[in-house]
């Protein structure tokens, strides 16, 4: 069985992929030839793997497989297939890869913000808008969303609800446990960065705040997730 762990960068897909490994013993792989995250922060606080088969050798096998990918919807992704579809605000995950895209060099911070709001390719990560829209349209049953804000404020109760629904027969772990948001700093404090909601208050500049509104894509998408588009501050 294969189990999508999907979401636009810098939507909290690493906390989930830590979480599901304390919690349930769970190995994640990812889409990609080289998961740069294991390699930046140890494949063992991720609880990361090479990923085992190919995708369709996943799909074959009755045990749950668990990958990550940051990128949109696409034909590597099979309709039945089971998705945990984590999603951000788009202001903050935008805001949160750019600081990561510029952690050497700061004064790029909003060169790289710009870029990332206006990229609109139809492979790979795509827009922020045009990414969550593959993932969450049509809805389907199988593919569970899951908010960031609910996983940083109890990530407990949150993945265990998604992994009954997704899949049910994993156990957790009797020696469970979940680092908090302060341990993961002492790991890699730029990495684990502010780690909350509304970080675009005080780091979207008002020009790259109506830029990113501008989009009918991130319209659509902050629309359907229940974002308010006068909320704008």
């Amino acid at each position: 069985m294969l189990v999508w762990v999907a979401s636009f960068p810098r939507s909290g897909n690493t906390f989930l992929r830590i979480v599901l490994h304390r919690l349930y013993g769970v190995q994640t792989s990812t889409v990609y030839d080289v998961d740069g995250v294991a390699e930046r922060l140890g494949p063992e606080l991720i609880g990361a793997t090479d990923r085992p088969g190919t995708l369709a050798e996943l799909r074959a096998d009755p045990a749950p497989h668990f990958v990550k990918t940051h990128r949109q919807r696409d034909a590597d992704v099979v309709e039945s297939d089971r998705a945990i579809c984590l999603v951000r605000d788009g202001r903050d995950a935008l805001v949160s890869w750019a600081r990561q895209a510029s952690e050497d060099d700061p004064g790029r911070y909003e060169t790289e913000l710009r870029a990332r709001i206006l990229r609109d390719t139809a492979v790979g990560t795509g827009s922020w808008g045009n990414n969550i829209l593959s993932w969450l349209q049509p809805a389907a049953g199988h593919r569970r969303v899951l908010r960031y804000d609910d996983l940083i404020r109890d990530p407990w109760t949150a993945v265990t609800a998604i992994i009954t629904d997704v899949t049910p027969t994993l156990m957790l772990r009797p020696d469970a446990g979940i680092p908090s948001l302060e341990e993961l700093r002492h790991h890699d404090n730029r990495f684990f960065r502010r780690g909350r909601t509304g970080s675009h208050h005080d780091e979207l500049p008002t020009e790259l705040h109506q830029l990113f509104w501008s989009r009918p894509d991130n319209r659509a998408a902050m629309q359907l997730l229940g974002y308010d588009q006068l909320a704008t501050v």
